[in-house]
């Protein structure tokens, strides 16, 4: 069956964006729709370009014989902007105070649009970077680490508090939290990771940054390394920060239960990923 150009370029879009950071042989285009590989090549341009214009991300391509085509997320600064500006709105709101100061996020945590986004936002800052795996802790943040690696292809590895039978063997720590100071246990099967993978740690809350810290921890019983830390929010209010290198997409500055006033901001995604957004 032979396909038109227009045919083509839906179909080689759609596969790109279904098979982030893969290396896709040009062969394996050209076989698809029985076309020439400089047919294909042509058609790979107009793809490029259309990406990088809309803020989609780019295709990178990699010469030779074991070469190929490889989709790379990104997203326009504009559009970063815009959407973590309609975040601090959506936070703000009075309604999301709970009792004790805390925030109601179950929400917009459950809505994949919203977490997709969020992704697609923590994905971009390290579109650049050897990413193997994403680690979260087994709270609310897991449907964000989910998305992040949707949009980097890497599998998603969960700390957990307890010892769960279907993970078989595992590898604990004790850790102190950050805002409790209490001593705390968190542990992950020993199939979970490969000795030196890379690991991006994700999480939806960070204040002190004690259970992160933690992660961190674990990961050197793994011999593994930390690429990279990224937050959806991060508290302002905290005396003394146990992270130091991380990505954090809103800043929670002041929560007042008395007149139910929240104010987020900006967290430091712009200062951090600076380079790797366009």
């Amino acid at each position: 069956m032979k396909f038109r150009r227009s045919e083509r370029l839906v179909d080689m879009t759609n596969y790109m964006l279904e098979h982030p950071s893969q290396l896709v042989p040009l062969t394996f285009f050209a076989d698809r729709y029985g076309s020439a590989k400089s047919s294909i090549s042509e058609d790979l341009t107009i793809i490029k370009e259309t990406f990088e214009q809309r803020g989609i991300g780019t295709l990178v391509t990699v010469p030779g014989a074991a070469g190929g085509v490889k989709y790379i997320v990104n997203i326009n600064k504009e559009e970063a902007e815009r959407f973590i500006g309609e975040m601090c709105e959506v936070m703000e709101k009075p309604e999301r105070l709970l009792p004790g100061g805390y925030l109601y996020m179950t929400d917009i945590l459950g809505d994949p649009q919203f977490v997709n986004k969020v992704g697609r936002l923590i994905a971009s800052a390290y579109s650049g970077k050897q990413i193997d795996v994403i680690m979260t802790m087994a709270t609310k943040g897991i449907p964000i680490a989910y998305a992040v690696a949707n949009h980097l292809n890497v599998p998603v590895v969960i700390v957990r508090r307890d010892n769960k039978v279907t993970e078989g063997s595992t590898v604990s720590i004790n850790y102190i939290s950050g805002s409790s100071k209490r001593i705390q246990t968190m542990l992950l099967s020993k199939r979970s990771l490969a000795v030196g993978s890379r690991v991006l740690v994700v999480d939806d809350f960070m204040k002190a940054g004690g259970t992160i810290n933690g992660m961190v921890s674990l990961l050197e019983e793994f011999d593994a390394v930390v690429s990279g830390i990224a937050v959806l929010i991060e508290s302002e209010d905290t005396e003394e920060r146990l992270v130091e290198d991380y990505i954090s997409l809103l800043k929670l500055s002041e929560v007042d239960t008395r007149e139910k006033k929240i104010s987020v901001s900006a967290g430091n995604y712009f200062e951090k990923s600076k380079g790797t957004i366009y």
